[in-house]
């Protein structure tokens, strides 16, 4: 789904870090080694529709190794 965050980001936290990742494997493997960590934040949204919503987003980031 695309949206575009329009607000506010707050609220970000680290929900895994290294092999507690169940992904990790599949990260590793398409974009390199790192020390990887899956994040989540809430921000303020606008969807595909133009609706406005408050949302959990999700994602992965790493740093170094590359």
């Amino acid at each position: 789904m695309r949206f575009e965050i329009v607000g506010e980001i707050t609220d970000i936290e680290t929900m895994a870090t290294g092999s507690a990742i169940q992904e990790l494997a599949s990260l590793q493997s398409r974009f390199g080694r790192g020390r990887w960590r899956k994040r989540k934040e809430v921000a303020t949204v606008r969807l595909f529709d133009d609706t406005i919503r408050l949302a959990e987003i999700h994602w992965y980031e790493a740093q170094g190794n590359w």
